[in-house]
């Protein structure tokens, strides 16, 4: 992993607390300019992993460098060309967006930095720029914190679940942001809780679950890897082993009351479907039949859905 190509090296980090092994020899690279996603359940270690790279936690061991520079031993040099949005950002309750952004170019008095009025067009807060922040809706929150984030130009940017709290319309908006800073040349590290937003915006993800990284590629690579079946989901009662002997089935996973089974030959196993329903007396629910996403690669990396 050489550090020209690399934006970000991280080598077998580990964090612990107390018996609880966060980070357990974690190892990977972000390469310069692209957007990279980082999934898991909570509890995964995905934070805790973006913390130590922020400079906001120390690793019990392993190495981190950011932009060729090491944590922890050149934090500051580091933290002038990043920039980090948080999941929660407590904000001054009775400062305007402006105030906030104006206050927060002050902290960079050596660095360039791009104008309040750039930041509040590309985050479409124009409407809102002399509101005060304690009156702003949990969406338009996220917007500015996104913003903040950006006052420094940074190289580096860190997102932690940005577009929580938004309508449908306003996430892509923020989709179109993240790609312009991509098209910049900058580097963005994500972590997100919709797929969809994964598969959209991102070079290439990594999974990660009880502190590993347990896969890494693109959401094309990662499905094309996984799956050469076609998806067959729909609504049963029962469990999804009673599904696991139809035609042409893989495997199978469930997840709150919805089955998905992975076939190797579609038509039969529908028919086997049908004709097994038809024999219990029952209809199928929700039956929805697509090739493999990036949700079903973890659902079978993870057993389980991501969610908040």
């Amino acid at each position: 992993m050489g550090d020209q190509a690399n934006a970000i090296v991280v080598e077998n980090l580990r964090k612990t607390y107390g018996a609880t092994k966060a980070v357990d020899g974690v190892t990977f690279e972000v390469r310069h300019g692209e957007v990279f996603g980082m999934l898991g359940p909570n509890g995964a270690g995905k934070s805790t992993t973006i913390e130590i790279i922020e400079g906001l936690r120390v690793a019990d061991g392993g190495s981190v460098t950011v932009l060729g520079l090491r944590q922890p031993h050149e934090a500051q040099a580091i933290k002038s060309r990043i920039g980090i949005q948080l999941q929660t950002t407590s904000l001054y309750p009775r400062l305007s967006v402006i105030e906030i952004l104006d206050l927060f170019h002050q902290f960079y008095p050596n660095r360039k930095t791009l104008s309040t009025e750039a930041l509040i067009q590309m985050v479409d807060l124009g409407e809102k720029k002399d509101t005060r922040s304690k009156q702003l809706s949990g969406g338009q929150k996220q917007r500015l914190s996104v913003a903040l984030a950006l006052v420094n130009d940074p190289d580096i940017v860190f997102l932690d679940e940005p577009t929580t709290g938004m309508d449908p319309q306003a996430r892509r908006k923020l989709w179109d942001v993240v790609l312009d800073l991509k098209r910049q040349g900058k580097t963005i590290l994500m972590t997100t809780h919709y797929m969809e937003e994964a598969e959209q915006i991102c070079d290439r993800v990594a999974i990660v679950d009880h502190g590993h990284i347990i896969e890494i590629g693109s959401p094309a690579e990662l499905v094309q890897r996984h799956f050469s079946e076609i998806a067959i989901s729909f609504q049963a009662p029962g469990g999804a082993a009673e599904y696991q002997a139809l035609a042409g089935v893989s495997h199978v996973s469930g997840e709150d009351g919805v089955i998905t089974v992975y076939s190797s030959d579609a038509p039969r196993t529908m028919t086997a479907l049908l004709e097994r329903e038809s024999a219990n007396g029952a209809a199928l629910r929700g039956l929805n039949v697509h090739s493999a996403t990036l949700e079903d690669v973890f659902l079978k990396l993870t057993g389980r859905a991501l969610r908040d």
